[in-house]
């Protein structure tokens, strides 16, 4: 079993002891910090894993600062689903869902629902326009898909997402030795429960910057309301 300390690189862990089928042990998770122990995105993370796999063990003391992992095989499956809550948005769940679910055993469709965009994780958006199309890259080519169904800012969330992604049978070697140079500019700028005006602007004031820079600039707007828009503004 390998040990470590400390709350750092927990998803990390995580997804290398359940691709490796190695047993770990945390010790030490925030003991000196005022709230000790696991924390509820955490604790969400540990259920996602238990959702997409079978024979997984998880044992966590009554404080929360010691847990033991002992991974299972990893199935995939469909129609799951599975509450992200708000203490993180679903970026955070998406980026250790891709790696697992690469190595399952059927492909995986799930829906996650919670906070799709906010500053602290990466939004579905940078999830959708640049990790998927990166991927392609290794030879991850078909049934790979990310659709936001329903927008959901911060603090109440309610957005909603389904990924689609299939089983790999190899990872293609990629070697990047050549930065080479921008060529265009894509983006999106994406309101919930306001004036769809405020978009407009905010290509606006992009724009006013990137196009000192380089002419092929485009930025898509998305405008979320009534049932599209979860909460929050």
């Amino acid at each position: 079993m390998l040990k470590f300390r400390g709350s750092q690189q927990f998803r990390q862990r995580i997804v290398y002891s359940t691709i490796s089928g190695k047993p770990i042990r945390i010790d030490e998770i925030r003991e000196e910090s005022e709230n000790p122990g696991l924390q509820e995105h955490e604790a969400g993370f540990l259920r996602l894993v238990e959702k997409i796999s079978n024979g997984c063990k998880i044992e966590i003391n009554d404080t929360g600062t010691t847990m033991r992992y002992r991974p299972g095989l990893i199935t995939g499956g469909r129609a799951i689903v599975h509450d992200c809550g708000t203490a993180r948005a679903i970026g955070y769940y998406i980026e250790p869902l891709i790696c697992l679910s690469l190595f399952g055993k059927k492909p995986l469709s799930i829906t996650l629902k919670g906070i799709t965009n906010d500053s602290l994780d990466p939004c579905v958006d940078t999830l959708r326009t640049v990790t998927l199309p990166l991927l392609k890259h290794f030879g991850v080519e078909e049934g790979l898909d990310l659709r936001i169904t329903k927008r959901g800012a911060p603090p109440l969330g309610g957005g909603e997402v389904h990924l689609s992604c299939p089983v790999a049978r190899k990872l293609s070697a990629v070697s990047w030795v050549d930065g080479g140079l921008v060529k265009r500019i894509r983006g999106v700028a994406y309101s919930t429960r306001v004036s769809p005006q405020n978009a407009n602007r905010m290509v606006d004031a992009a724009r006013g910057v990137l196009n000192d820079l380089l002419p092929d600039v485009y930025i898509f707007t998305d405008h979320a309301s009534g049932k599209q828009a979860a909460a929050s503004p």
